[in-house]
């Protein structure tokens, strides 16, 4: 319910609070100026073409970028804005730029990794996607966001623990708002042993490869389905909304 999300955001902001005021041992980070090229790039794409309105948007870090959306659900020709290495503070702070002007109906949301790998904390990423859901629905109430989960890799694997607790804050925020949509892909992406499949990324043992992007669509599949075409989409229990089923 609405006190219950509110109860996880404040929690999220007192840790964000105190890591601000060096309670937390944090290293610097980088401000989201370093981004001003690749988001001016964008920007003169939708200049030269201006994009659909409505459209469902990917945005986020590196797993985003390299999704290739356009062909992984090449029905609704996704729009993709992912910018490789970034923060969620990041995606908040350009929104005005990417993602606003769009209108999106649908806004596919992963981001976090790196922001735990440069020492921030789970309460920290929880509120900065607190953040971008308020600025995005402050201006387009009806938007619905999907956020999909924080995996583990083996590059990163002694961070898993605080990924972990992001994760779960996160989708605790999520429920009671039939707007927002936390997407468990890690559960197909994991052994037996709960660690990373390693067939399924790339040499560099942090990203995707080919197969593993198509497990990770396969599971967001038919949460993207729900929402493109029930006008009454909402989740159907946590089972269903939080743990969709693959193809």
């Amino acid at each position: 319910n609405d006190m219950a999300r509110a109860l996880i955001l404040f929690v999220c902001w007192i840790g964000l609070l105190l890591s601000s005021l060096g309670w937390a041992q944090t290293p610097a980070i980088p401000g989201p100026e370093r981004w001003e090229s690749a988001i001016a790039k964008f920007v003169e794409q939708d200049k030269q073409v201006p994009p659909e309105k409505g459209k469902v948007l990917f945005l986020g870090s590196s797993t985003i970028l390299l999704s290739n959306p356009q062909r992984l659900f090449p029905d609704i020709n996704p729009l993709n804005r992912g910018f490789g290495g970034s923060f969620i503070s990041d995606s908040v702070y350009y929104a005005d730029r990417i993602v606003l002007p769009y209108e999106p109906s649908v806004i596919v949301f992963h981001a976090g990794g790196n922001d735990i790998a440069l020492g921030k904390t789970p309460e920290t990423v929880c509120a900065h996607f607190g953040a971008l859901v308020r600025k995005v629905h402050a201006a387009l109430p009806r938007t619905r966001i999907i956020y999909m989960a924080l995996i583990g890799s083996r590059l990163r694997w002694n961070l898993w623990p605080q990924m972990a607790k992001a994760n779960a804050l996160i989708e605790e925020f999520c429920k009671g708002d039939d707007r927002l949509w936390y997407v468990d892909v890690w559960r197909f992406l994991r052994n037996d042993q709960n660690e990373p499949r390693e067939e399924l990324f790339l040499r560099d043992k942090l990203h995707l490869n080919p197969d593993g992007y198509r497990v990770w669509a396969s599971v967001l599949s038919p949460v993207l389905t729900r929402m493109l075409y029930r006008s009454d989409a909402t989740p159907d229990g946590a089972e269903t909304s939080k743990k969709p089923e693959s193809k």
